[in-house]
């Protein structure tokens, strides 16, 4: 059953589930995880019956799923951050495939992402994730989910939270953006024959990615907070799914 759990997180979490990621190297590291946390945790008494396993398996793979898609929130708000930069500042056509996440994304979006993937890997936050997984079976034990309204909710917000954070990442290119925008709509009209539009996109670009370069530390910060909290969002889950 803990092997349930893991493959099924394994699947929707980032990085694991690209295309490129073996499905036996996929599979196997499951396995490794269910032994490693299911040495510790106690026997688990199985249903007898056909349907009841089914339904037991299905809890357990339904639990991993939304650990994963949670521990995602991150990543989608960094792709959705790479949108609104690569928008701002003109690199948004054309998309390009980023092999980790199997979809188009832009130039800075594709930054973004393996910006968090390698500061997740190399602060060793995926060891902490770990630990945090296994602390998930003290609150929530193999079959002992349910579908809680606070549940719902707490997705919910997390969900609408990732807009947030993108704004938060891209706050300074849409001021430097702005202001560029700004300052040529009034010289277009102080001076008709001036082409806005043409001067205005090498100025916003080459701002843009100053901009984008010089607060690629801070982006770092903002991207190692979040990702450092992802044990506890997962321990917060498993505690709302516990609730009946």
């Amino acid at each position: 059953m803990v092997f349930l759990r893991v493959s099924a997180m394994l699947t929707v979490f980032p990085i694991f589930s690209a295309r490129n990621f073996p499905i036996q190297l996929r599979l196997g590291l499951g396995a490794l995880m269910a032994v490693l946390i299911g040495s510790t945790l106690p026997p688990v008494a199985v249903p007898g019956d056909l349907l009841g396993s089914i339904g037991l398996m299905a809890i357990e793979v339904g639990v991993g799923l939304v650990f994963g898609f949670a521990s995602r929130m991150i990543f989608f708000a960094l792709e959705m951050a790479g949108g609104i930069i690569g928008t701002e500042i003109g690199l948004s056509l054309p998309p390009s495939i980023n092999p980790l996440s199997e979809g188009q994304v832009t130039a800075p979006g594709t930054i973004l992402f393996y910006l968090a993937a390698m500061l997740w890997l190399s602060l060793d936050m995926h060891h902490w994730m770990l630990v945090g997984f296994q602390k998930t079976y003290l609150y929530l034990p193999v079959g002992g989910a349910h579908l809680a309204q606070a549940s719902l909710l707490d997705m919910l917000g997390r969900t609408s939270g990732t807009f947030l954070i993108a704004l938060q990442l891209t706050a300074p290119i849409m001021a430097v953006s702005f202001i560029v925008s700004l300052v040529f709509a009034v010289l277009g009209r102080a001076v008709p024959q001036m082409n806005v539009f043409t001067e205005s996109f090498v100025i916003r670009t080459l701002s843009g990615l100053t901009v984008f370069g010089l607060t690629m530390q801070l982006m770092a910060q903002h991207i190692t907070n979040y990702l450092g909290r992802l044990p506890e969002d997962m321990l917060r889950i498993a505690q709302l799914m516990a609730q009946n």
